[in-house]
């Protein structure tokens, strides 16, 4: 399976984060498809211009191929960030219920409960 590697396999997980936004109403459900999103991104980054034969750029190796540290630097950052905004989310998400008493994203009170 060499057609399988990183870049496919981000761009998947990004657009089943993506299918799961689209369909689903439910609050929690559009926060966690979010996240899937952003898995997918990380994946994608990361997973650019890599080769395996790449060492660190630490030491006095001149002859090999260094890897890049920036994207693997920035995906930590966005990682941090991520888990700060899904921390938000879910916040708001629990106080959106107990002030509204509904966890979907239209506003009926006849369908309190549902969508969870």
């Amino acid at each position: 399976m060499d057609f399988i590697f990183g870049e496919i396999a981000g761009i998947l997980i990004f657009f089943i984060g993506l299918c799961g936004l689209m369909i689903n109403k439910s609050i929690l459900k559009t926060i966690m498809s979010l996240t899937v999103m952003e898995s997918g991104i990380i994946l994608f980054y990361i997973t650019i211009n890599y080769s395996p034969d790449s060492v660190p750029p630490i030491g006095q190796a001149q002859e090999a191929a260094f890897a890049d540290p920036v994207p693997a630097a920035l995906m930590i950052t966005a990682i941090v960030i991520g888990i700060g905004i899904t921390a938000i989310g879910l916040t708001m998400f629990m106080h959106y219920k107990q002030k509204h008493g509904i966890t979907h994203w239209t506003r009926d009170r006849d369908q309190q409960g549902r969508g969870l």
